[in-house]
């Protein structure tokens, strides 16, 4: 019985020892595909204008009932976030743009959006401390920018001309379109590509 006993602890040390070995060599190999997975960039839909196209001016109504024209005659490179009262998704990401547009030197953030009633996105600018002056409704500024879901954003420089645009899902989505228009590239993916290339080792 005490043989039994001894045997028994010994291949349970011996199953916790291979056990810890196993999760060691988990860890290890999760941190060099940690390593190896590049960040990904917002994610580009097929439709809608090219990166580098001059987008037509398109006239959009304020929720303060002021009119601005998005695509000529711009101070600043231009961030449109495009959202909804009813996406948590772009509740979520509210303090990131907000954050954009408090640092980002020579961007101008804009929040644009359509459907709903003018009350629910008054209401939705008022909770979230959107001025009602960078609150845009306007259907055909989606379509022109090829917005098919939310949250969606796009940067315009101040010639007009569309630098980048994409799903925007998080903050590394938000920020990867500031980088693209910084490496003047289409996309983050485009960048990683490129500098895959053997002429770009």
């Amino acid at each position: 019985m005490e043989t039994a006993l001894i045997a028994s602890n010994f291949l349970l040390w011996l199953l916790v020892i291979l056990l810890l070995v196993i999760v060691f060599a988990l860890a290890r190999q999760i941190g060099v595909l940690h390593e190896r997975v590049a960040p990904v960039g917002a994610l580009m839909p097929m439709n809608g204008p090219k990166i580098g196209e001059r987008v037509e001016p398109i006239k959009a109504q304020a929720l303060d009932g002021t009119s601005m024209t998005i695509g000529e005659g711009m101070d600043d490179n231009i961030l449109i976030y495009f959202l909804s009262p009813g996406c948590p998704v772009c509740k979520s990401l509210l303090p990131v743009v907000q954050e954009i547009e408090n640092q980002e030197a020579g961007v101008t953030v804009r929040y644009a959006s359509d459907g709903e009633t003018t009350s629910a996105h008054e209401r939705y600018a008022t909770e979230h401390g959107i001025p009602v002056s960078n609150y845009l409704l306007s259907r055909e500024l989606g379509i022109s920018l090829g917005v098919n879901k939310l949250p969606f954003a796009a940067l315009i420089n101040r010639d007009g001309v569309l630098r980048a645009r994409g799903l925007v899902n998080n903050r590394e989505h938000l920020e990867s379109l500031l980088a693209a228009d910084e490496l003047d590239v289409s996309s983050l993916q485009e960048y990683l590509g490129l500098a895959e290339e053997p002429d770009h080792q």
